[in-house]
């Protein structure tokens, strides 16, 4: 393990955050708050302004933001994106210092971040894996569950900025791990939205008032977080992005390539990622998780409202 960076404070802590999405800008938006410096780049920059204007520096490039950074995070789309921020010619490892540590928040391949972890170590540097959940509202409440891969002593070192972000941050082991948790985590959400969204398909055509059905067993056992949260957005025909579709292909993607790596066959994730794919081909790859009731409804040739069928 490399040097970690002096004690993380405000007043001696330099901040670098690279992606300013749906979560990624709320984010960032709590480090500002507490009185952290922070330099930012992100693709778009107009996403951007809103922390801009709460005082962090815009940088034209990931190197750019290294180059002035003590700990760098970055919350970005693909696979891809994070190779290009990481690797590429503008990228952070072409600009950053010594003992500078690296956190990438992506939900992306555990291979990706291992990768990331020795090239990192190669420089002098420390590289975690830090993939969260809780969607939008995790994000703004800051009570995503944070799960982590890396260095103990680096994971140390950066938990009281994980602590500004999330309620339950829980340190699974070595490089990589942290990614094989989200993927554990998005397979019990796939499972767990076709349930809910069966269940309102389900209550219409069976005549009920789905929010008197939904008072009655969202306090049993089928209670959860997406009952409380992405139902009632069903039911308001709301398919703004708390997460969106497209990235929750992916994730499920690379949960069935690990899967078929490590020998084991998921066939209720493989038919979950099967309609999500149908989800996209409607044209909804940017809508929130929620919109699978529109790859449902589209096979039932029915649309589900609050009030009884």
């Amino acid at each position: 393990m490399t040097r970690a960076p002096h004690r993380v404070t405000p007043s001696q802590t330099r901040i670098g955050w690279i992606g300013t999405g749906v979560m990624g800008s709320s984010m960032c938006g709590h480090v500002l708050r507490t009185g952290y410096r922070v330099t930012l780049h992100s693709r778009t920059k107009a996403k951007a302004k809103p922390l801009l204007d709460l005082g962090a520096t815009w940088a034209e490039n990931p190197r750019a933001v290294a180059a002035d950074s003590d700990i760098l995070f970055s919350m970005v789309g693909f696979p891809l994106d994070v190779r290009a921020v990481y690797f590429g010619e503008t990228g952070i490892l072409a600009g950053v210092r010594a003992g500078t540590l690296l956190v990438d928040m992506t939900t992306t391949d555990p291979a990706l971040s291992r990768e990331m972890a020795e090239r990192a170590m190669a420089k002098g540097l420390a590289a975690i894996d830090a993939p969260v959940s809780g969607g939008d509202v995790g994000a703004r409440n800051a009570t995503l569950s944070i799960m982590v891969g890396g260095d103990r002593e680096a994971v140390q070192a950066v938990m009281p900025l994980f602590e500004l972000l999330g309620k339950t941050i829980v340190h699974q082991g070595g490089p990589g791990t942290g990614q094989q948790a989200k993927l554990c985590n998005q397979i019990v959400i796939a499972g767990t939205m076709i349930g809910v969204c069966e269940s309102l398909l389900y209550g219409y055509k069976a005549g009920l008032d789905l929010n008197r059905m939904l008072d009655s067993i969202r306090g049993g056992a089928a209670a959860c977080w997406t009952l409380d949260h992405l139902a009632p957005r069903i039911l308001q025909r709301n398919f703004a992005p708390g997460f969106f579709v497209e990235h929750f292909v992916k994730d499920m993607g690379i949960a069935l390539e690990e899967s078929k790596r490590i020998g084991l066959v998921l066939p209720g994730l493989t038919l979950v990622h099967q309609l999500y794919q149908t989800v996209q081909t409607l044209g909804h790859g940017r809508s929130g998780t929620h919109a699978l009731m529109l790859a449902l409804e589209a096979l039932a040739q029915t649309h589900v409202s609050a009030s009884p069928a």
